[in-house]
């Protein structure tokens, strides 16, 4: 039997552990909040994380490509970027799919005449990982450039308020761009 059938077969348990191993990432007060609550609307977070880890893991399990898989792991690493993790803390969901899969299917890899199978399956574990920082490096850049944006637009709505701008003629500006 493949690993992909074995880890298809375990779906349920797996999904279930992940993603109780990914809220318990989360501080002690917000980890009982993110399991109680399954209402969308009062817990958005630990539902579309849920949601999220279980596409994400279907979508992993049969080989997805990276077109596919980096939304999933962006709207994830979304609310984690917003919450201030560090890049380690806001990805370490996916390491944390190796020792779920390690813990469930661990008599049939050891008995396994396809451990080579299993460790190329792993390697994937970690290409997905390495993807995943590079979806988080993209939301903090976003996040960034957008309160940059607001500070921006904040301190240009101040200077109008206190009459500091004044707004050029398009002769002023031609003039202005053609001195050196």
């Amino acid at each position: 039997m493949t690993i992909e059938k074995q880890l298809s077969e375990k779906r349920s348990r797996i999904i279930k552990r992940w993603v109780a191993l990914t809220l318990e990432t989360y501080p002690k007060d917000a980890q009982r909040f993110l399991k109680k609550r399954k209402d969308r609307f009062a817990n958005p977070v630990g539902t579309t994380l849920s949601d999220e880890i279980e596409k994400l893991y279907d979508a992993f399990i049969h080989g997805a490509d990276v077109e596919k898989v980096s939304p999933i792991l962006e709207n994830i690493i979304k609310i984690r970027a917003i919450q201030n993790f560090t890049p380690s803390q806001a990805v370490v969901f996916v390491f944390l799919l190796k020792g779920v899969i390690r813990s469930e299917l661990d008599q049939e890899i050891r008995d396994s005449p396809a451990a080579k199978e299993w460790f190329d399956f792993e390697s994937r574990i970690d290409a997905l990982a390495l993807l995943a920082f590079d979806v988080y490096g993209k939301c903090r850049e976003d996040l960034f450039q957008i309160r940059t944006n607001e500070v921006k637009n904040h301190v240009s709505r101040l200077l109008q308020r206190a009459g500091l701008v004044v707004d050029m003629t398009d002769q002023e500006k031609e003039h202005t761009n053609a001195t050196p």
